[in-house]
């Protein structure tokens, strides 16, 4: 009898410790999946569904460039390119929705679309009639909504290592991918450590010898898992709706693309796609990756300045 009820008890221990786990999986899940996080910072503005940061950097009568950030990043991305911009221009750096010091509200409003109009409307509480527009991967699909609902405003666009197609995209990795499984993907997102996020963010860089800043981890850290997953969901959905190529042709607008040759992320041979853009320039920088802008910042400046001083002359001789 004391042996029949010990096996039974081992028999319902054994059978309740999966029950446990799978229960603490599923409440993990609904905790980080609902997590919200108001904006930091002393420069933000109020917008509609959350407070944005944005930093300026450089006169602020110069012709204005506009810095847009990719998912999972934030503002800071953009530090090594700023001194050189900002002896001639006036530098925005906006952090979007669910990023960096920026609100992560747990509903709505991360769709390419909504983030482009709140591009625009912080450009307006700044005053600025006329910028050129800077994108880094999704953040140039963020820059190519705003135009496409702001043509007043945007005179001309920059897109460095944007894919222009969903098919062009290479992988996420394994991480990558299990991020996304609702069970798994929260507890993964609790758990990561800084040499985790390192592995996985490595596939953004291709230089060699190039060391990830841990400001680019604390970015990673510092959102939410709804915010990560929503804002990735919706880059999908942006280009699957039209690929960038087709909207840029549309809008008509001065266009510059940078893409590192060695893109783990994206196919840089898409990258040639962007010349069906009537005047486009397209320039494929070698031995860098997904990211130019922190990988060779001085060749990124060349680039950009070149196309930025022109294209501002021409805003501020229509403005």
């Amino acid at each position: 009898m004391r042996r029949a009820g010990s096996r039974r008890r081992r028999r319902l221990i054994v059978l309740a410790v999966p029950v446990a786990v799978i229960g603490l999986l599923l409440v993990n899940a609904a905790v980080v999946v609902r997590q919200d996080t108001e904006a930091t910072g002393n420069s933000t503005l109020s917008l509609d569904g959350g407070n944005i940061y944005v930093r300026q950097d450089g006169p602020r009568d110069a012709p204005a460039v506009v810095l847009i950030h990719g998912t999972a990043a934030s503002a800071h991305w953009w530090d090594p390119l700023v001194p050189m911009l900002a002896k001639s221009h006036r530098v925005i750096r906006i952090d979007l929705l669910g990023h960096g010091r920026s609100a992560k509200p747990a509903g709505g409003g991360y769709e390419i679309p909504e983030q482009g109009r709140r591009v625009g409307a912080a450009l307006d509480r700044l005053d600025v009639k006329h910028a050129v527009v800077v994108g880094h991967s999704t953040g140039g699909s963020v820059a190519t909504a705003l135009t496409e609902q702001r043509g007043d405003l945007v005179t001309a666009l920059a897109l460095i290592n944007s894919g222009p197609r969903l098919d062009a995209f290479i992988s996420d990795g394994p991480a990558g991918r299990l991020m996304f499984n609702p069970v798994v993907g929260p507890l993964l997102w609790r758990l990561r450590t800084d040499k985790l996020i390192r592995q996985a963010s490595s596939t953004g860089f291709s230089r060699r010898g190039y060391e990830i800043p841990q400001q680019l981890v604390d970015d990673v850290r510092g959102m939410t898992y709804h915010a990560f997953t929503a804002t990735s969901r919706a880059a999908d959905d942006y280009l699957k709706q039209r690929s960038l190529p087709d909207r840029l042709t549309a809008l008509g607008k001065p266009l510059l693309v940078i893409f590192g040759e060695d893109d783990q992320r994206w196919r840089s041979s898409s990258a040639v796609e962007y010349r069906a853009v009537p005047g486009a320039r397209v320039e494929l920088l070698p031995g860098v990756g997904h990211s130019p802008l922190l990988e060779d910042p001085p060749r990124t400046a060349e680039l950009l300045l070149a196309f930025t001083t022109n294209r501002s002359v021409l805003a501020d001789s229509e403005g």
